[in-house]
């Protein structure tokens, strides 16, 4: 009975329902309206401002203090210490032709960039044909770990500019001293983080390759390879760090034409504002070696080595 009755209601029900037209527009309407996203909404949501704001305005006010306490302490010089209006003005003079040439002694702050520059790429380049061979075969045989770990302790902590001198007696020049105390700074962080990177492979990896009896150049260039790349990526960048300060120095003592020497030129000539504008430049210069440096080293990193 129940059943029934319960029957014959769903059947009333649906031929009141088949009864009753069905609108379609308005059924289309209503199924737009109630699953479509408000458009208006996401596009005034898809910018994050905040994060505009705190990646943008921090160094701002960092660079605002700089100049702040920068123009406090040239009035408290009596101007001995220049403005940075005045600072500016003068690298617009300086900028404005940057590679003149008066003589060989006399060039322009472009010249003496690009010469800073070749000199840390040749000695660099030599530190990394060296060091990250060296690297890879200390970290990889632990007799060459035993014979040379006294050594690298022993000679990394002493100043690059200590071995100028002996670059000087040797080479008898200073564009090849420069360059040998660039050499000696840069190779040590490539065989420490190369070694390092080297000693971490997972032991299962050389299992693995002893088991596949693989050659040692097999063993080098699929296994170690790219499980050091991180390391050895990270050594590249510390080397060429400590090679762009050392060479402001090394120029400074040896003299010719670099940064450096430029620097100490204008302290001989007490050019103050042409000081600071090298003090910029060299951070400017220094900042791009590294941010490239750091794209190339995240191009090559995994993903965990990344974060």
């Amino acid at each position: 009975m129940v059943s029934a009755v319960f029957n014959l209601s769903l059947k009333h029900e649906s031929a009141e329902a088949s009864k009753t037209p069905v609108n379609a527009p308005a059924l289309i309407d209503q199924a737009l309206t109630t699953t479509a996203p408000d458009r208006s909404k996401a596009t005034s949501q898809s910018y994050d401002w905040r994060g505009f704001w705190l990646a943008v305005l921090p160094p701002l006010l960092g660079f605002g203090l700089l100049i702040g306490i920068w123009a406090l302490v040239s009035i408290s010089t009596a101007s001995s210490i220049p403005s940075p209006t005045d600072t500016f003005q003068q690298a617009v003079v300086v900028f404005s032709d940057p590679f003149y040439r008066n003589g060989p002694n006399d060039l322009g702050v472009g010249w003496n960039i690009l010469m800073s520059l070749e000199r840390v790429a040749l000695g660099f380049g030599l530190a990394a044909a060296v060091g990250i061979p060296a690297g890879f075969a200390i970290g990889r045989f632990e007799f060459l770990s035993r014979m040379f770990n006294p050594l690298i302790s022993l000679l990394r902590p002493v100043s690059p500019l200590a071995w100028l001198p002996i670059g000087l007696l040797v080479f008898k020049g200073a564009d090849p001293a420069a360059i040998w105390t660039i050499f000696i700074c840069s190779i040590w962080p490539m065989i420490i983080n190369t070694a390092v990177g080297v000693q971490r492979v997972p032991q299962d990896y050389m299992n693995v390759a002893r088991v596949l009896n693989l050659s040692e150049w097999k063993i080098v260039t699929k296994i170690l390879f790219p499980s050091v790349l991180p390391y050895m990526l990270t050594g590249v960048r510390l080397a060429v760090g400590t090679a762009w300060l050392v060479i402001v120095a090394a120029e400074m003592l040896t003299g010719g034409v670099g940064i450096g020497f430029w620097v100490w030129d204008e302290w001989n000539n007490l050019n103050v504002k042409n000081i600071i504008i090298a003090i910029f430049v060299i951070g400017i210069v220094g900042l791009i070696l590294e941010y490239a440096l750091i794209r190339i080293a995240t191009a090559f990193t995994f993903e965990e080595v990344k974060t």
